[in-house]
């Protein structure tokens, strides 16, 4: 699943093309993607709207416009793909519109946004302004935000007798961490992931909350960890997948001791770690 990332990738590449395009026609291929919400409500709030800017809240994207934002949650294998024909093609880019394409923006300009998903677990939705303070009021402080402090880390750890991997999955206390740099910031800082999270000392705490802001801000440099399905709105691949040091790596030999990685499920998902480096 897109993280932080890849998210914040993709965010910084349509705040380059997008603002001051205007939404022409909206083709809604597979409404069930809206998750419910009329696409009366939804088309009125997007024809003819001017987009302002490409924001993000933890693996949300939001399109912001002259009134509301258009929201895209990727799911598991959502792609945004930006193309005008004054923007030279990517190479490698799937024929599109294809049966796994189901919104597209014709924007001013003879631009393009297309949303394609091949699993389907992404949606998208219009969001008026009471809608997005609904939606984002229980999601925990950005990680590479001055809100994202160490003290209150530690602070929302105490007494908690779940594990730190499950923690660290909670959206409520991290906005935007997932499954690949929770993994990867525990092994940094040399936690095991099956810790109850309350029995971490604030100095574990503080090297972990440096190993999570690191780790993200590595991999936004990189575009991103691509595995599967994840490029970016010009269809390039992230890099981050190069420096992984422990996730997806059952069975290789620690980068750091030699020792093989192991995997096992922790919080309901595949975690992996090295059992010397992490105790």
């Amino acid at each position: 699943m897109p993280e932080l990332p890849e998210v914040e990738t993709i965010r910084l590449i349509l705040e380059k093309y997008l603002p001051g395009h205007r939404i022409e026609a909206i083709h809604l291929k597979r409404p069930k993607m809206l998750r419910g919400q009329s696409q009366r409500l939804f088309r009125a709030g997007l024809k003819q709207h001017e987009i302002k800017s490409a924001d993000r809240r933890g693996k949300f994207l939001l399109i912001r416009l002259d009134e509301g934002a258009l929201l895209i949650h990727l799911g598991m294998t959502g792609q945004v793909f930006y193309l005008t024909s004054g923007l030279s093609g990517p190479e490698n880019l799937p024929r599109l519109p294809d049966k796994h394409t189901h919104l597209i923006l014709e924007l001013n300009d003879d631009a393009r946004l297309y949303f394609r998903d091949i699993r389907m677990f992404g949606r998208f939705a219009y969001l008026g302004e009471d809608d997005e303070k609904a939606l984002f009021k229980k999601l925990g402080p950005e990680p590479l935000s001055a809100q994202f402090t160490a003290a209150k880390l530690h602070l929302s750890f105490k007494n908690r007798t779940a594990s730190i991997k499950a923690l660290l999955l909670n959206q409520t206390l991290v906005a935007g961490l997932g499954n690949i740099y929770a993994d990867e910031a525990l092994f940094r800082a040399g936690i095991l992931p099956k810790i109850p999270a309350g029995k971490l000392t604030f100095e574990q705490t503080k090297k972990l909350h440096r190993s999570i802001r690191k780790v993200l801000k590595e991999a936004v440099y990189r575009g991103g960890t691509s595995i599967s399905d994840y490029v970016d709105p010009r269809h390039r691949k992230g890099t981050f997948q190069l420096l992984l040091g422990v996730y997806g790596r059952e069975g290789k030999p620690c980068l750091k001791c030699g020792t093989s990685i192991k995997k096992d499920v922790v919080a309901q998902r595949g975690t992996h770690w090295c059992p010397q480096c992490q105790k």
